[in-house]
């Protein structure tokens, strides 16, 4: 069971890290330069 366990607390992991929350993708927006993540979507996918 615990063996299950740590497996399955890994997979979360690894699937928290892969995803960048919303705050933190405005937060890279606004040190690119841009007012949030929508915005700087928008400059690139037209």
């Amino acid at each position: 069971m615990e063996k299950k366990l740590k497996k399955l607390l890994e997979a979360v992991e690894k699937e928290v890290l892969r995803k960048p929350s919303k705050k933190t993708l405005d937060g890279l927006s606004l040190l690119a330069g841009f007012q949030d993540w929508d915005e700087f979507q928008k400059t690139f996918k037209g």
